[in-house]
């Protein structure tokens, strides 16, 4: 499990994800305390966990980390839309970690379907010979 770079991935992921959960977004509000923050990031954070550990499954993990990438996208979106609306708060140095977290969901699919594309040329090569029909 471990082996394998998009797994490293996910737990740099899911630890940087829980750092959002628990850190705030700007002078006292944290991230879970708003409502859209809290959805898109408990939904990536969830994705990133079951992608962690179904490393066996290359198809679902890759759908997951999918989702996850774009709710990801989706909370840095929104946080660059309310930065812009809201020029008196300061928002904290967290608020750039989901976009280092799409970088890194990117890494991993691309990790994920390398694997998968070894393993379905090694099964091309295992698999037994058609036999010619005899003459």
């Amino acid at each position: 499990m471990w082996q394998r770079i998009q797994t490293l991935y996910f737990a740099i992921i899911v630890a940087l994800l829980s750092v959002l959960v628990f850190g705030d977004v700007f002078d006292g509000v944290r991230y879970i305390e708003k409502l859209p923050y809290a959805v898109l990031l408990i939904g990536a954070y969830a994705c990133n966990i079951v992608s962690l550990v179904t490393f066996r499954k290359r198809g679902f993990q890759l759908r997951c980390a999918g989702i996850a990438g774009v709710l990801l996208a989706a909370l840095q979106v929104w946080l660059i839309v309310d930065y812009f609306s809201f020029r008196e708060l300061v928002f904290k140095w967290s608020a750039l970690l989901p976009m280092v977290c799409v970088y890194l969901e990117i890494l991993a699919i691309k990790g994920i379907y390398a694997d998968e594309l070894m393993v379905r040329s090694a099964s091309r090569l295992r698999s037994p010979r058609r036999k010619r029909p005899t003459k």
